[in-house]
């Protein structure tokens, strides 16, 4: 961290994070004519947990950069990885609750794995929402292994049924968004799926793209190039609304699907602790940075599409909401992480 007595000092640490914030600019077509200007005080840390190079670090590197301009203040991304995300989450929830500390991460750890961990170190109440910033939505992926003449979501389902022990499907991990999607599209045609989880959305896909699983529930962001190259076939999404990234793709509701929706978003988190006017003011700044030029660009260019503008209450009832969804579907499944 800069020395705040002596600005125009760098210790290697800022300048490796300052190297990795331009590189991850200049990566998005995204570079700023002026530095940041060092303020006085303490830095803005912003957790991610998850290592350097994805997408959900790309996202967090753009807008720290923004928070940084617009605050003029030091803004560090502090990747965290291991035990898929679960690492991350859990070292916000002790730190400092005085708006210094910010978890930016997607919906899973947070909504879905108290549902199917049984000792996860930490629970959806020790966080207040302090912001969204992008959401998206699932793909039905086809693959080679399927007849080119399957180019619906009623086809795969016919073929599902004449089909059983062939019918398989991939997604990036057990327990995940994608997992369930294909659980709900089960329950709602009434199939009998078998689900196929990878260590990762690249593992799933390069299977898909192989011919060993004939379909796979993946994020949007994942498949757009496989789908651009005419690798996969894209059958539906899994949003309330086509995705603006794929405006010819229908979604599941289109195709006679009831109870699939499935979402996803990222957003931004601190200790339960913090207080209602740290929470506001942390909420202003960055619906700012979200709002600032080439936001949109880069989310697009990740699969996900910008949030709508809202007040930390709005986003906090929406996550509360869709972790008494994950409840329910979880116990539905029958699924457990164990510990």
């Amino acid at each position: 961290m800069t020395s705040a007595c002596n600005p125009k000092r760098k210790t290697p640490i800022d300048a490796k994070v300052s190297r990795r914030r331009f590189a991850a600019a200049a990566g998005a077509g995204l570079v700023w004519p002026r530095v940041m200007a060092q303020a006085p005080g303490k830095a803005l840390r912003v957790v991610v947990p998850y290592p350097a190079g994805g997408g959900t670090d790309a996202i967090a590197r753009l807008l720290a950069d923004r928070i940084g301009l617009l605050e003029r203040r030091t803004v560090i991304v502090d990747n965290r990885g291991g035990a898929g995300g679960r690492l991350g989450v859990q070292s916000v929830k002790h730190a400092d609750s005085d708006g210094s500390v910010l978890l930016f991460s997607p919906d899973f750890p947070l909504t879905i794995y108290p549902h199917i961990y049984k000792r996860l170190p930490y629970e959806l109440d020790d966080f207040s929402a302090v912001a969204a910033c992008a959401t998206s939505s699932y793909a039905i992926c086809v693959g080679p292994a399927l007849m080119d003449s399957i180019r619906t979501v009623p086809d795969l389902i016919a073929w599902c049924r004449t089909h059983r022990q062939e019918a398989l499907y991939g997604s990036p991990s057990a327990g995940s968004a994608a997992h369930f999607a294909g659980f709900l599209l089960a329950r709602s045609a009434g199939l009998e799926l078998t689900h196929v989880p990878y260590k990762g959305g690249a593992s799933a896909l390069q299977d898909l793209i192989s011919g060993q699983v004939p379909f796979s529930i993946n994020p949007i962001g994942e498949i757009l190039q496989y789908a651009q190259a005419g690798r996969l076939r894209l059958l539906a999404t899994t949003g309330a609304g086509r995705s603006q990234l794929l405006p010819d793709v229908p979604t599941l509701l289109e195709s006679g699907i009831k109870e699939s929706i499935v979402t996803s978003w990222a957003g931004f988190f601190v200790p339960a602790r913090t207080p209602a006017a740290t929470i506001q003011r942390l909420n202003a700044m960055l619906s700012a940075a979200i709002a600032e030029p080439g936001v949109t660009a880069l989310l697009q260019r990740l699969g996900m599409e910008l949030s709508a503008p809202s007040s930390s209450a709005t986003f906090s009832a929406a996550v509360h909401a869709d972790s008494a969804r994950w409840k329910d579907v979880v116990r539905l499944a029958g699924f457990s992480a164990g510990d």
